[in-house]
């Protein structure tokens, strides 16, 4: 209402019960902000009932959401999700039967004193391999997936310990096994550290950065070494990707490339070392189509483990939606294990009934992954599922 000198007593109205959650009336309390004592004029904003922002008698609390609005997924989707992560962990079986054949042989000769039989195994494929499962155990532990990481951490120490006994019978040069042992050493400390949260930041970047390097730089050189004496011996392919990678690096850290270019950048070392495990068939085959009576020296054993190893992450690859991992792992199923098996068979050098086994069970493994994964996701065609693999969803 109007008083002398125009001026005007504002009575305050208590805001709408509506707006409040009541909760149980607390006691009257005075409350200070700022060292300024409240009082029951509301001349200072305080914690009181006074206060229609924040009182003390009808408070606001977040309220739970309804489960109707949580994300749902099906008892199949749960299952299959369950099985998938047991196959990836499973593919450590036949992986580990693949090197300890290996390994046992050559401690054999080691203590019969024959240390020119391991020569004949060759340390730079071995250590090619020793990088590749670093890199796809940080690939691995980036994502959290546990048993894929598991398999990789295998591989590294199984290859190492072939490299090791390499080097005790001088066919691995001192020096190039002890950078190998330092790299190894610092890869699965620091993995194992960042998979716990024990880690920064900035040193899981750099580690990212030397693997991506390295990887880059050896991809070329050792695709360009297949096909020697065709093309000449040179350390070219491994020297131009080794600038390339570093100053991708830089450019990617200084903020000189796009963000599409950063995550293009960071995803490289699990695509190098991918694609390092796909040249493997690739050497291979070309090696038994120039000298086919070599293919007699593979054993159709060591090949459907191969198959079976790389064959039982598919599954997973497939229902986490990782282009890469399945890209992989379909490859070497396909191509290394049972491109080797068809190269054995044609070559009359396994049985009939051993190849229709394998074939037989190559395709059914495949089928049902993908069935099972349609009705996991709830599609109506497995085509629905690769679409979503390729494209996203």
């Amino acid at each position: 209402m109007s008083l002398t000198g125009h001026r005007f007593l504002l009575l305050q109205s208590p805001p709408p019960r509506s707006l409040f959650v009541s909760t149980p009336r607390l006691p009257l309390k005075r409350a200070s902000i700022g060292g300024v004592a409240s009082v029951h004029n509301c001349r200072v904003l305080a914690l009181t009932r006074c206060n229609p922002i924040v009182s003390t008698r009808r408070r606001l609390f977040p309220v739970r959401a309804i489960d109707s609005e949580l994300p749902h997924h099906s008892k199949e989707y749960e299952e299959w999700d369950s099985w998938t992560a047991k196959f990836s962990g499973g593919a450590n079986i036949p992986f580990l039967m693949l090197q300890l054949p290996q390994i046992i042989l050559n401690a054999q000769n080691l203590l019969a004193g024959n240390n020119t039989a391991l020569s004949a195994v060759p340390w730079l494929g071995m250590l090619t391999g020793l990088l590749g499962n670093l890199s796809l155990l940080s690939y691995f532990a980036k994502k959290r997936e546990k048993e894929a990481a598991v398999v990789q951490t295998l591989g590294v120490i199984s290859t190492y310990v072939v490299l090791a006994q390499l080097t005790m019978a001088g066919a691995m040069p001192v020096q190039y096994f002890a950078a190998t042992s330092a790299v190894v050493t610092v890869g699965l400390v620091l993995n194992c550290l960042f998979y716990f949260g024990k880690l920064g930041t900035t040193v899981w970047r750099l580690w990212e950065d030397f693997i991506t390097v390295g990887g880059l730089s050896v991809l070329p050189q050792i695709m360009w070494s297949t096909f020697v004496p065709l093309v000449p011996n040179s350390i070219l392919p491994a020297t131009t990707a080794f600038v390339i990678a570093v100053a991708a690096v830089i450019m990617a850290r200084t903020g000189k490339l796009s963000e599409e270019a950063v995550r293009f950048v960071g995803s490289l070392s699990g695509w190098t070392a991918t694609l390092m495990f796909m040249w493997m068939p690739v050497s291979q085959m070309w090696t038994n189509f120039l000298n086919p009576d070599n293919v007699k020296g593979l054993s159709p054993i060591t090949m459907v483990l191969a198959m079976m190893g790389n064959g039982l992450m598919i599954p997973r690859a497939l229902f986490i939606r990782d282009l890469m991992w399945f890209t992989g792992s379909m490859w070497a199923t396909l191509f290394y294990g049972y491109g080797n098996i068809l190269c054995l068979y044609m070559l009359n050098c396994t049985s009939k009934s051993f190849f229709v086994a394998a074939t037989i069970g190559l395709i059914s493994w495949i089928g049902l992954a993908l069935w099972r994964d349609t009705i996991a996701y709830g599609h109506n065609s497995p085509l629905r599922s690769l679409k979503e693999l390729v494209f996203g969803p």
